[in-house]
């Protein structure tokens, strides 16, 4: 199964796919695509960002246009929904969705919701409904799938939301997290501080720091170190920039202050890590 919708005008990219052929493969490796990933059945292991990700049945697993991933040919049971900003902006939304920094980030850890028995028939009756639009050609065929996904996002969202948030913490706090994760995905080449976090978020870094232990959240500094680390892999495994430029990208000005992060990180140097 393919199924695809695209925009002249807007270069508006929509498609549905069950990875059974090669093009719908191939989509995983274009750039600007965001890609949700549902395992109906069984499990699979995924590839992100180079590391093993296990897809078991009824999760789905969000990732970014920055996030690499790869599927198995020999795959069975993955249902793919991927897009591109034209299609659907993620940033432009986000008041509606609250998706951003719970959906869709640049982490080393891409989001994956447990959907109940209730979401999958959820998920499987708003599945047909896409299949139902991809077969309707008119001219607001593309408002209708766009209002389909942006119902699965809000879904997801809040199942991501009990996933990982206890009910102790209210619709303001849930918020904050999230906030702090936007802007960390946005600034994290420039700013490496939690003070500068915290900063634009009104708040005094140990604030941000108690407020995050006391809710068993990363810590501030760790979400900035493995965002940072995250995107440092990704250039070192998928680039063919050198240890120095990818040091200057990342806003270090003395690449050896990058190598000794890295390696503070990870464990290896930067050339190690590219090398292994």
């Amino acid at each position: 199964m393919k199924l695809e919708y695209h925009n002249i005008k807007d270069e508006g990219r929509f498609i549905v796919t069950s990875f059974q052929c090669g093009p719908s493969l191939q989509l995983l490796q274009e750039k600007e695509l965001y890609k949700i990933i549902w395992c109906t059945t069984g499990e699979t292991q995924l590839t992100v960002d180079g590391y093993e990700v296990t897809l078991k049945e009824n999760q789905v697993l969000f990732c970014t246009p920055v996030n690499v991933v790869d599927v198995p040919t020999d795959n069975f049971g993955l249902i793919a929904f991927v897009f591109n900003r034209e299609f659907y902006c993620i940033q432009h939304n986000d008041s509606e969705v609250s998706c951003m920094g719970m959906l869709f980030y640049g982490s080393s850890n891409a989001p994956i919701a447990n959907l109940s028995e209730r979401h999958v028939k959820s998920f499987n009756a708003m599945l047909t409904l896409f299949q139902e639009e991809f077969e309707t050609k008119d001219h607001i065929q593309g408002e209708m799938l766009r209002t389909l996904l942006k119902r699965m996002l809000i879904t997801a969202t809040r199942l991501i939301k009990n996933d990982n948030y206890t009910e102790e913490l209210t619709v303001k706090q849930v918020d904050l997290i999230r906030k702090y994760n936007i802007l960390v995905e946005q600034h994290f080449k420039e700013k490496h501080q939690v003070a500068d976090y915290a900063e634009m978020l009104f708040k005094s870094p140990k604030t941000l720091s108690n407020f995050f232990k006391k809710h068993d959240a990363k810590s501030p500094l760790k979400i900035i170190n493995e965002r940072i680390t995250a995107e440092a892999k990704r250039l070192l495994l998928y680039s063919d920039k050198s240890a120095e430029e990818i040091a200057y990208d990342l806003g270090y000005n003395e690449p050896s202050h990058f190598s000794k992060f890295f390696k503070k990180q990870t464990g290896t140097s930067p050339l190690t890590f590219r090398k292994s």
